[in-house]
């Protein structure tokens, strides 16, 4: 028998999370909205996060024998939709970002690396971390191209000096985290006879290693309590165990960690749920007619068909988290459809947010179009709908 029920203790951290959002990160992200953006988000939201540190909602992923709390994908799918209906740039970048990383370092690091890298997670120090892929002028879907040519994909490159590695290049103005992070996730090529496939190594960059340098933050039309900015590497010299997983096997390392695109899925589903409820709750006060707009035909249908994407969105996401937590190769290829489902919702629920408020739906007071704009960012954060949906066929039986 299938049971999506979560257990008890499911329920006490979705609780938690809960709780958090209500009380810790509603009121910073409403302070820096406040400030009319003039403050940058990390300076208000540093606090907020130390505080999800502390609960442990980063380090979920990492089993208990490495120092982290030891739970699933489930867990972190819990734990994201609830804080994503607060705010999903919160959600998905820096507490998702940084819990799936810890996740594949534990995965994939040498017992060295586990003692360096993890321990903040063993110690609760709140550090922040980034993936850096996409770069300037290249596609981002270069990262899954079939063929065999080797000048296609990222051109950073990473070569090995004696007992260091040198990373050279630049990442794109929309690396997560970027200008905020403790530490850098890149993909580098560390071979120039063999196609993305294989030629591409991670390469784990201290933010504080001379020759990082980031460019100035990115304004997206959403996102806006998010940081992304461009990161260049000019002969940044590495240690030799910098390496996470094989040489030029960073493909496999990523595939290995479908709970990034998952975790991401979920805090979407949080948007569109967060849209639903603020048009069914702004539809049942407001009068037209001298009833509630809700009773009328029109508005309830869009009430319903949000409840639907919202309630499907959250199935899809949560079947991808049991496929990944039983085998992470069948949770990786339904993350993709999880991403596109829950942005698809989140659109669609925004939308329709804003069509129930009519001329208040397109005002700054009111927030669904805000939830439009954050949920648009999803549609090519980390690859586009478009991409997703290419490599979405198959059969997972």
């Amino acid at each position: 028998m299938i049971d999506f029920a979560p257990t008890d203790e499911q329920r006490a951290l979705r609780e938690t999370a809960r709780a958090f959002a209500d009380r810790e990160l509603a009121p910073a992200v409403e302070r820096m909205r406040a400030a009319d953006h003039a403050v940058e988000p990390w300076t208000v939201l540093r606090e907020p996060y130390a505080k999800a540190v502390e609960l442990g909602f980063v380090s979920v992923l990492v089993p208990k024998e490495l120092g982290g709390g030891g739970g699933s994908c489930v867990d972190l799918v819990l734990v994201l939709e609830e804080l994503g209906a607060t705010d999903v740039a919160f959600a998905a970048s820096y507490v998702g970002l940084t819990a799936t990383l810890f996740a594949l370092v534990a995965r994939h690091g040498t017992d060295g690396q586990h003692d360096a890298w993890l321990e903040p997670v063993r110690t609760g120090r709140p550090v922040l971390l980034s993936g850096a892929l996409s770069e300037p002028d290249r596609a981002g879907s270069d990262l899954f191209f079939p063929g065999t040519d080797a000048s296609v994909g990222p051109q950073t490159r990473a070569r090995r000096d004696g007992d260091h590695w040198v990373l050279d290049g630049a990442k794109s103005a929309f690396v997560t985290n970027a200008g905020v992070a403790d530490a850098y996730f890149v993909m580098a090529r560390t071979r120039d006879d063999a196609p993305p496939a294989g030629s591409l190594s991670m390469l784990y960059t201290p933010a504080t290693a001379t020759g990082v340098s980031v460019g100035p933050r990115t304004r997206l039309s959403g996102w806006a309590t998010s940081h992304h900015a461009e990161v260049r590497f000019d002969d940044v010299r590495l240690v030799s165990d910098s390496l996470v997983g094989s040489e030029h096997g960073a493909g496999l390392v990523f595939a290995s960690c479908p709970e990034i695109a998952i975790g991401l899925a979920a805090a979407y589903v949080g948007l569109a749920r967060a849209a639903y409820e603020y048009a069914r709750i702004y539809a049942s006060e407001r009068v037209s007619w001298g009833a509630p707009i809700s009773r009328q035909q029109t508005v309830a249908m869009r009430l319903a068909e949000s409840a639907l994407d919202v309630h499907s969105a959250r199935l899809v996401v949560w079947d991808a988290a049991c496929a990944a937590d039983a085998d992470p190769m069948l949770g990786a290829a339904k993350a993709g459809l999880a991403k596109v489902a829950a942005v698809d919702a989140a659109i669609r629920c925004a939308q329709r947010c804003v069509e129930t408020l009519g001329g208040y739906g397109v005002t700054e007071e009111y927030p669904a179009a805000r939830l439009l704009n954050d949920a648009w960012v999803g549609w090519s954060c980390d690859f586009t709908r478009d991409m997703l949906m290419l490599g979405a066929s198959g059969s997972w039986d």
